[in-house]
């Protein structure tokens, strides 16, 4: 897929992605040696772009409307479902993982013991139940969702989707690429997704 992705973009005129740059070049080697190498699985891998990523940075978040189209198309077809085919969980365990605040989180000082949960740190940016009162506020409020979207197989789709990897629907958005980045598994994004639409879940309860 990396090759016809590399392709699709030079047959729309995008070959300044990889073009030499000085400045570009020098920001980018300063901002790698900031980094600690001595843990290169967790840490520098993470340093590098992928094709959606490195077009985002060259439009500052910003592309054309046919580059926007292609990293959505190209992004949807990174999304990956759990092997039983069922989108929606157990929404008391998608509770515990959106609470969980150490998603996509790289310790030293404090490493993370074997077997810990990395939940998804949803309420870093969104406010969901009620009674969560420390909720960020960078992405939209996931209050009611289910409320008020409904949980018809075509919204529960868009949702575990969505969490996958946001980028298959808006390119270059904010929202990390959960399940692309293995951050959560597809198990653990059903369980998110109940969270979301389950009547029961306090996400949708007054």
């Amino acid at each position: 897929m990396k090759n016809t992705f590399i392709a699709a973009l030079l047959a729309l005129g995008a070959t300044g992605i990889h073009a030499a740059d000085p400045i570009a070049f020098q920001a980018e080697q300063i901002f790698r040696s900031s980094f600690r190498a001595d843990n290169p699985k967790y840490w520098m891998t993470r340093l590098d772009q992928d094709e959606a990523m490195r077009l985002c940075s060259q439009y500052k978040d910003n592309p054309p409307a046919k580059v926007r189209a292609l990293i959505e198309k190209t992004q949807q077809a990174t999304i990956r479902y759990p092997v039983e085919g069922k989108l929606i969980g157990d929404w008391k365990e998608g509770e515990k993982l959106a609470a969980v605040g150490t998603g996509g989180h790289i310790g030293f000082i404090q490493p993370d013991p074997p077997g810990r949960v990395r939940g998804g740190n949803c309420y870093a940016c969104h406010q969901l139940a009620k009674k969560e009162v420390a909720y960020g506020t960078i992405g939209p409020s996931l209050q009611h969702f289910g409320k008020l979207r409904g949980n018809s197989d075509e919204i529960v789709k868009y949702t575990y989707d969505k969490i996958y990897n946001s980028n298959a629907f808006t390119a270059c958005t904010n929202m990390p690429r959960f399940g692309l980045h293995n951050w959560l598994t597809p198990e653990q994004i059903t369980h998110i997704v109940a969270f979301l639409v389950d009547p029961e879940s306090p996400v949708n309860k007054d």
